[in-house]
C-alpha cells in the first residue's frame, strides 16, 4: 500500500495519458462503451503500468503541471492519429454515396454521435468487426503501453513541432486518402460505367425516362459490385489496420527521445 501511495504522482500522469488516449482512439472512444468502463480501464492500466516504474524521478513541483499537459497531448495525438487513419472507411463511403445518390441522406453514427454517409457507416461497422476479430483492440492497448518506451513520463516535452513530425503527419494523411480511394474505386468505377451506359440508352431510346430507372439501376449495380468485391475490400481494410499501427509506432519514435 505504501508503494501505491508513493507512486500517486506517477499514477496521475499515466492516468492522464491513458484517459486522453481512450477518449480519442477508435473503438474505446465510442459512446456505446459506458464512461464508467473507460474510467475503470484507465485507472486499472495506470496502476499496472506504474508498478514497475521508478517513482523517485517524479516530483510534484513547478514542472509537474507541464508534465500533465505533455501527457494529455501525447495521449490525445496518439489516439487522434489512429482515429484519422480509421476515418478512411468513412471517406470511401462518402465517395460511393456521392456516386450512387446516397449523399443526400446521412445517418447519425451511434458510436460517435456525428453524421456519416450510409455506405461509410456500413464500412465502419465492417472495419470495426474486422478490427475486433484480429485482436486490434489489444494492439491499441499495446500501443499506449509501449509508448512509455519512446516517450517516458519524465520527458519534459515531446517533439511535436519538428519538421520530421510535420512531414510524417502530411504523409500519413496522403496514405489515408490513398487507402480510401482503393476501397471506393471498384464501386465508383463500376457505377461510372453504368452512368455511361445509361447515357447511351437515353440517347438511343428517348422515350425511356432515364431519371426514373437510373437511380435503382445504379444502386443495384453498386450493391452487386460490393458483394463481389467484398473479399478484396476486406483485405484493403486489413492493410488499413497495418498502416494505422505502423503509423502510431513511427509517430512515437518521432516525438520521443530517440
Amino acid at each position: 500500500m505504501e508503494i501505491l501511495v508513493a507512486k500517486i504522482p506517477l499514477i496521475i500522469l499515466i492516468l492522464v495519458r491513458l484517459s486522453a488516449f481512450l477518449a480519442t482512439v477508435p473503438f474505446f472512444s465510442y459512446r456505446t462503451i459506458p464512461n464508467q468502463v473507460k474510467i475503470g480501464l484507465a485507472v486499472l492500466f495506470s496502476v499496472i503500468i506504474a508498478l514497475p516504474m521508478d517513482a523517485e524521478m517524479i516530483e510534484v513541483d513547478g514542472n509537474y503541471a507541464l508534465l500533465i499537459i505533455k501527457e494529455a497531448l501525447v495521449g490525445l495525438t496518439l489516439g487522434l492519429l489512429a482515429y484519422i487513419v480509421m476515418s478512411a472507411v468513412q471517406i470511401a463511403g462518402g465517395f460511393i454515396d456521392f456516386q450512387i445518390g446516397f449523399a443526400i441522406a446521412n445517418v447519425i453514427d451511434p458510436q460517435t454521435g456525428t453524421q456519416s454517409p450510409l455506405t461509410g457507416q456500413f464500412f465502419n461497422v465492417i472495419a470495426l468487426l474486422l478490427l475486433l476479430s484480429a485482436n486490434g483492440h489489444h494492439l491499441l492497448l499495446d500501443a499506449i503501453y509501449y509508448s512509455y518506451e519512446f516517450v517516458p513520463v519524465a520527458q519534459t516535452w515531446p517533439k511535436l513541432a519538428t519538421e520530421n513530425t510535420v512531414m510524417f503527419v502530411i504523409q500519413m494523411f496522403a496514405g489515408m486518402f490513398i487507402i480510401a480511394f482503393q476501397l471506393a474505386i471498384p464501386i465508383v468505377a463500376t457505377v461510372f460505367l453504368t452512368d455511361l451506359a445509361l447515357g447511351i440508352v437515353a440517347k438511343t431510346v428517348p422515350q425511356l425516362n432515364i431519371f426514373v430507372i437510373g437511380f435503382p439501376v445504379k444502386i443495384f449495380v453498386a450493391f452487386v459490385t460490393m458483394v463481389v468485391m467484398f473479399t478484396v475490400m476486406s483485405e484493403v481494410m486489413q492493410q488499413l489496420f497495418k498502416f494505422m499501427f505502423v503509423s502510431m509506432r513511427q509517430y512515437m519514435e518521432l516525438i520521443g527521445i530517440g
